[in-house]
């Protein structure tokens, strides 16, 4: 690591005690920090991280934040998905404590270059898919943040010659200072998270933070199909790439290739990643057949875009289980992509009711209260040739940890109905 002096000895607050919080109160208690930790939830998981913690010598408090937290902090660190009006964030900025996002402090002591991909859709593949080419070209590399470990999980072990592939979403831009990618991606802007932001605006403006300290050694890739993308270009001092629909490759891909032109690997070198690529877990997985009925599980399209996406790739019937924690999106999008091929939606969370008003105009909508029940729901009204697709267009924060113990349910339940099937026979 470099700059390992930078933390000893400061008093440093962790906002969030899930896998980056943890990770990150580890890390810098093991550099000498006096570290706290504050976390609103109290449920099972973070009780028995909170007793690691402790038994590490940190102070936590759960269920609750308070001020005394805060006060007289050198610093606060804020897990992804802490909103900036929460408690602590209002109480550190009042008592002008600086306030960073745990992937500055990745970044600060990083020694190796960091490729940082955002956008509103296909983050996790294009990450993936730079990872497994870099990889291939014979680079060490460290694939983390929004996907797989955070990046306070992984530095530890990073190397001046290896490579970081970060995962980056607009929450964890919000309160970047120093974080400055050689090389930044953003791959689309799509309405998204309009239950944090006011407008579009304000949540592009998150998203462009990227690029904000990156300068002539650097690279920008922009997708050249989006003229918001296309205009930001001005707005930047690193070298601009632009990727676009090229032939015989989807957007993603063309992501890719534009940044390992840049690192000069050979095209034929991501082609042939491409070919063997087999897709991310949670993204238009295919989970099992049963009775003929096919099981799909796209718990990762928390957008109405990125389901639309899964709608185009799939032909036969489709009955859709969608739903969860509201963000602010339109759900009219998905309407022309659905008509002739959903025959039957079925209607999850928080936002159910909100999917139900949209798409019940067109298709027959019913109400399951958990995600097994949905399951369930959906195998006793499909038939052979059918497909029973989750792709809930919303967070799921309001049933579950994270999208990806969504994705786990669901396949369990579809498991569990194949083996109960299967007995029965």
């Amino acid at each position: 690591m470099r700059n390992t002096g930078y933390f000893k000895n400061k008093k440093v607050t962790v906002v969030g005690l899930a896998r980056s919080g943890m990770c990150v109160a580890r890390l810098l208690s093991g550099l000498g920090a006096e570290v706290w930790v504050t976390e609103s939830g109290d449920n099972e998981i973070n009780r028995a991280n909170a007793a690691e913690s402790v038994s590490r010598g940190l102070r936590i408090e759960l269920g609750k934040h308070s001020a005394e937290f805060i006060q007289g902090r050198d610093l606060v660190v804020l897990s992804p998905g802490v909103p900036l009006d929460a408690p602590p964030v209002r109480w550190a900025r009042d008592a002008q404590v600086p306030v960073i996002s745990e992937i500055e402090a990745g970044w600060i002591l990083c020694p190796a270059p960091v490729i940082a991909v955002t956008g509103a859709n296909g983050k996790t593949t294009v990450t993936t898919l730079i990872g497994e080419v870099l990889a291939a070209s014979g680079r060490n590399v460290f694939v983390c943040g929004n996907i797989g470990n955070p990046f306070c999980g992984e530095v530890e072990r990073i190397g001046p010659h290896d490579f970081v592939v970060l995962e980056v979403s607009s929450f964890q831009l919000e309160t970047i200072e120093r974080f400055r990618p050689a090389i930044s991606v953003i791959l689309n802007l799509t309405p998204n998270h309009l239950d944090r932001y006011k407008d579009m605006d304000e949540y592009i403006a998150a998203k462009k933070r990227i690029f904000m300290n990156q300068d002539e050694g650097d690279y920008l890739v922009l997708n050249g199909d989006d003229a918001v993308l296309r205009d930001a270009a001005r707005e930047t001092g690193a070298q601009v790439r632009f990727f676009g629909i090229d032939k015989g490759y989807n957007p993603n891909q063309s992501a890719v290739m534009a940044v390992g032109s840049i690192l000069g690997i050979e095209r034929n070198i991501c082609e042939g990643v491409f070919r063997c690529f087999k897709g991310i877990e949670h993204r238009m997985e295919q989970v099992a057949e049963i009775r003929g009925v096919f099981f799909i599980n796209d718990s990762k399209a928390t957008t109405a875009d990125s389901a639309v996406w899964a709608l185009k790739d799939l032909h036969g019937p489709i009955i859709w289980i969608a739903g969860g924690r509201h963000k602010g999106i339109d759900y009219r999008v998905v309407l022309r992509h659905a008509r002739g091929k959903v025959k039957q939606v079925i209607v999850i969370g928080e936002a159910g009711c909100l999917i139900r008003d949209v798409l019940g105009t067109e298709f027959p909508v019913n109400e399951a209260a958990t995600l097994e029940d949905a399951v369930a729901v959906a195998f006793g009204k499909a038939l052979p040739g059918d497909c029973v697709l989750l792709s809930p267009m919303c967070s799921s924060y309001d049933m579950f940890r994270d999208y990806e113990e969504r994705g786990r349910v669901f396949k369990k339940a579809v498991l569990e109905l194949q083996k109960r099937e299967t007995s029965s026979v």
